[in-house]
């Protein structure tokens, strides 16, 4: 008699107990839809971006890409004109304060200018800034270039196909092409990030030299700062 109560216990604790179970899993979320394979093509989605910021913009050693841009005078100003030569781009806003760090409180780009371009050195500004944002249109760019005496062209990119090619980030971001074609130096202008001082070490300056003495750049590379260059979008 006890053994067929016993017995008759189990049986109901054990049918509530497989009731719970099957009530717990109808409440529970369910798996979304195809998880595993979502997780996977979200990995490749993310390596593949990574991949494309790897391939961004040029790196030392490689080949530097032709363009043809205007002038702000509308003249047609070709890279390749300049095969043969060094030559120095110089990502240019106008209204950048670090551009005008370098361009009028010191004169940074008028005494390279003055010292290298007797040496057969070719120096082009491109300005990369969108219509309607900081720094667009010939007008200002003619204005700020009598104000800080260039002497030398500033190239129009508006589309910024040039500076996303040749992966520009900021104004300025140098590169220094030998007479090879190839980049030589890409990166900041000199050593100090201050608003206002200019450093100590010219990177652009020492690769120059050291491209005009035939002999290898020691500092190749190096972070550029300044103002985000002002691409549309």
């Amino acid at each position: 008699m006890k053994s067929s109560k016993i017995l008759g216990i189990l049986a109901v604790v054990g049918t509530m107990t497989i009731g719970g179970l099957v009530a717990g899993q109808a409440f529970a979320e369910p798996p979304a839809s195809g998880g595993k394979k979502m997780q996977k093509s979200e990995q490749k989605a993310e390596k593949k971006d990574e991949k494309s910021d790897a391939k961004a913009g040029v790196k030392v050693g490689e080949a530097a890409p032709t363009f043809t841009l205007t002038d702000l005078d509308g003249k047609a100003v070709n890279l390749a004109d300049h095969k043969g030569k060094i030559v120095v781009l110089e990502w240019f806003n106008p209204e950048c304060p670090f551009v005008v760090k370098h361009h009028k409180v010191n004169p940074t780009f008028k005494t390279l200018h003055e010292q290298y371009s007797s040496k057969n050195v070719v120096f082009l500004a491109i300005n990369s800034s969108a219509e309607g944002k900081q720094g667009h249109g010939a007008k200002l760019n003619k204005e700020k270039a009598a104000e800080f005496k260039i002497g030398y062209p500033i190239l129009l990119d508006t589309d910024g196909k040039v500076g996303k090619m040749y992966g520009a980030k900021t104004t300025p971001h140098m590169f220094v092409i030998d007479a090879e074609g190839k980049i030589a130096y890409q990166g900041a202008i000199d050593n100090n990030r201050d608003r206002t001082k200019a450093g100590d070490v010219n990177y652009v300056k020492a690769a120059l030299d050291a491209l005009l003495a035939n002999k290898a750049v020691e500092k190749t590379q190096t972070d550029p700062y300044g103002c985000s260059v002002k691409y549309a979008g």
